[in-house]
């Protein structure tokens, strides 16, 4: 550790599909109310070149917890379900196993979304003819489930196993579900939707974030008593889909429903700032507000609002194009992050792992965190850049790789559900370069121009995969 640095306790919120654009201090035309993520960036440091190492929900976790691209694990595309099988390797370092040897507390309350063992009640394996989304039946609740949040370096958890429109519809609590599924949910309509699958009698959707944040702020509250600092995780389940916001965010914004429950997701942010200040913790917190993606909600679908959800940026999650994972990023650490600035270098969020073990003065084992890159002398201002590239991914495994000013996307669309291959001319170019300086909204394609430049970037996307690592 840094002679002059005391370990901070780590509070890190992450948002579920939150675009660039619905934060207040990113977009100066935003629709919606975000006074408490406003703060905090007035408080701390303001990112303007932040993003997700993948352009959906698993995979970006994954880089969160573990500091590697996901592509490089049995996940090559798309997201796992509520009952998918645990992705992160047993044996593989996590923040919070790091942390934990560092003498911290560690916490996840939230969304995991990144598969649990649950235990059939049936001879087989998920997905041979076998769904437990379709009967309750086929799972055994009363069982302990393997290999979730506990086995990956959490003390403790509190939370849903995957997105809140995914089943099962029940808490789970360390790695026991608190009320077991006994029926069916039948699934909700467009935006307020879900998937149907087995549900708890007493799980309400819309009481999910309201719940996850009072236990958040309590584990807070719980942790000011006891020795040592803690880390706290809180991936929220907001503002992804089912777009519920509680009665007294209704018609708060100018961005409908979705823009209420944004306002919504930043109350939750306020309410943890709130516990920090209250138990006399924020003032050696390092705390960390992100997105997992960008918004769903293309700028398009928000149109009549007049709302940009992903900014000026093309595309939204799913996507290789900057509006799948250009995401709001801020932090602060008062007295050592200095209040009101901003920060224009490029960053990743596999980047947790390596700032936490320079902050600490760990040394990383040569198999962990291959992809993470310590951001501390961004935020300390001690340097002007740390990271040279990052490489983007897209739910249809489509790679980008960004380095300076230029951006090569490897297809012809967006990698995701804004534009598919086939619908590209046949003779457009077989990628995509952009001049991310001139052209960050991607519209001019300079593939044919520069051909040096789109070997440059293809070697060194080639060598990433083929090394295993990037750091």
């Amino acid at each position: 550790m840094p002679t002059d640095l005391v370990a901070p306790n780590i509070v890190y919120i992450l948002a579920d599909d939150m675009g660039y654009g619905d934060v207040g201090c990113l977009n100066p035309e935003c629709k919606i109310p975000t006074p408490h993520m406003d703060r905090l960036a007035s408080q701390g440091m303001l990112f303007g070149d932040a993003h997700s190492n993948s352009a959906v929900c698993t995979p970006t976790r994954y880089g969160v917890l573990t500091g590697r691209y996901c592509w490089r694990s049995r996940l090559q595309r798309g997201v796992l379900g509520g009952y998918s099988p645990h992705l992160i390797e047993a044996g593989r370092l996590t923040v919070p196993q790091m942390l934990r040897g560092a003498g911290y507390r560690t916490g996840c309350i939230g969304k995991w979304h990144l598969g649990m063992d649950w235990r059939l009640t049936v001879e087989g394996e998920l997905g041979d003819g076998i769904d437990p989304a379709v009967d309750p039946s086929l799972v055994d609740y009363a069982a302990a489930v393997a290999h979730g949040p506990t086995a990956r370096g959490f003390d403790e958890f509190f939370g849903i196993s995957a997105s809140l429109d995914m089943p099962p519809y029940t808490y789970i609590e360390n790695d026991r579900v608190t009320e077991p599924p006994t029926g069916l949910s039948e699934g909700g309509q467009f935006p307020e939707n879900w998937r149907p699958g087995p549900a708890a009698p007493g799980f309400r959707h819309e009481e999910v974030l309201p719940r996850l944040t009072a236990r958040a702020c309590e584990y807070i509250e719980r942790s000011a008593g006891q020795d040592g600092p803690f880390f706290l995780y809180f991936p929220l389940p907001s503002p992804h889909a089912p777009v519920l916001p509680i009665p007294r965010f209704r018609g708060v914004s100018r961005a409908g429903s979705y823009g209420d429950f944004v306002a919504q997701t930043d109350d939750s942010v306020g309410r943890v700032m709130a516990a920090l200040d209250a138990c006399g913790l924020a003032d050696n917190t390092l705390l960390v507000v992100t997105s997992d993606n960008g918004s769903t909600f293309t700028n398009e679908a928000l149109a009549q609002y007049g709302h940009l959800s992903n900014y000026h940026f093309r595309g939204c999650k799913s996507d290789a194009w900057d509006g799948g994972h250009r995401i709001p990023f801020m932090a602060r650490w008062p007295g050592r992050i200095a209040a009101g600035g901003t920060c224009g270098q490029l960053i990743c969020l596999t980047d947790l792992m390596a700032t936490c073990a320079e902050i600490l003065g760990l040394q990383l084992p040569v198999d962990a965190g291959e992809d993470s890159i310590s951001m501390l002398p961004l935020l300390l201002g001690t340097a002007g850049a740390v990271r040279e590239d990052v490489v983007h991914h897209s739910v249809h495994g489509r790679f980008a790789i960004r380095k300076g000013r230029w951006k090569l996307v490897q297809c012809k669309g967006s990698g995701g559900w804004s534009l598919a291959e086939e619908e590209v001319g046949p003779d457009a170019p077989p990628g995509q370069l952009y001049d991310m300086e001139s052209d960050p909204a991607e519209q001019c394609n300079l593939y044919h121009r520069h051909p040096q430049i789109v070997k440059e970037l293809t070697d060194i996307l080639h060598g990433y995969r083929v090394d295993g690592r990037s750091r």
